[in-house]
């Protein structure tokens, strides 16, 4: 089964103050490193409007799950969490429809 994983995080303020190219070059960088096995991909969310401690919602999808822990090995050797830039907030695994394939495995 796809392993989908919500990581909500808090963007810290030595983030913000960065100017918002330094931020892209960043984020861009860390990004394709921790992601760079095709077997994870990620979609990411703004948050920050709607909530005072999640400022943003990463979507993670991979194949296995040692595909989800490798890409978070990589993710947190970058500045976007050794820095930090960002602090995790929450981490959330689901199955999407994982109901389903139970019944039809039972």
């Amino acid at each position: 089964m796809k392993l989908t994983v919500f990581m909500l995080l808090h963007a810290l303020p030595e983030w913000l103050s960065l100017e918002r190219a330094e931020r892209n070059a960043i984020a861009e960088e860390a990004l394709a490193h921790a992601f760079s096995d095709e077997a994870v991909r990620l979609r990411f969310f703004d948050a920050e409007s709607f909530d005072a401690e999640v400022s943003d919602v990463a979507m993670i999808e991979a194949e296995t799950a040692e595909a989800h822990y490798f890409a978070m090995e990589r993710l947190r050797d970058t500045p976007l969490l050794a820095k930090p830039y960002f602090r995790v907030v929450r981490i959330i695994p689901a199955y999407e429809e994982g109901y389903r394939q139970f019944e039809a495995a039972a």
